[in-house]
């Protein structure tokens, strides 16, 4: 089973990136060619049949697999960077983390309105910085249709946030 794999695979690390916080490291998924491809069709799998034009993935680890999981649908794929990363003009979105705040953005002419869009990121944890790339979909008139992730720490709720965006929110492993 997919979950069973992905929590052999990844790495508990301690008091990072502060201390209290237990970081789910997925490099260690990236040693093994044939995990991330079973990763990225499982990923297929669940998004199966959703209405999609775009798949968006948030800086840095969503573009793991991001991009893969585009190609696999045959659609495009945006990334949704760190403030002051992107050449072009961009809309911005500040947020609060669970160890401290940042700000997102993407390309102005990213998106054009109407375009259904799956966020992809290797994690959902507070959810607090989906919301804020939820927010830059919005800012250029696309919708949400739904989210993609690797891992979900359930405990934390960030799923909830997600509820005024998109109902349907996937994670391959969940703690």
């Amino acid at each position: 089973m997919i979950e069973s794999k992905i929590k052999l695979s990844v790495r508990d690390v301690n008091d990072f990136p502060k201390p209290g916080i237990i970081f789910k490291d997925i490099t260690p998924i990236l040693k093994d060619p044939a995990l991330c491809m079973e990763i990225t069709k499982a990923l297929a799998e669940k998004v199966k049949g959703m209405d999609i034009d775009v798949v968006a993935g948030i800086e840095s680890r969503g573009f793991l697999f991001g991009p893969q999981l585009a190609q696999l649908l045959n659609l495009p794929f945006i990334p949704i960077r760190k403030a002051g990363k992107l050449p072009y003009k961009t809309v911005k979105q500040s947020y609060d983390l669970e160890y401290g705040s940042a700000t997102i953005e993407v390309h102005e002419d990213a998106l054009t309105a109407g375009q259904k869009v799956l966020i992809h990121d290797d994690l959902l944890a507070t959810g607090g910085t989906v919301v804020a790339a939820s927010k830059l979909v919005m800012q250029l008139g696309a919708e949400v249709v739904g989210y993609s992730f690797i891992i979900g720490l359930d405990f934390l709720n960030g799923r909830l946030r997600l509820g005024p965006y998109s109902d349907k929110v996937f994670s391959l492993a969940s703690y």
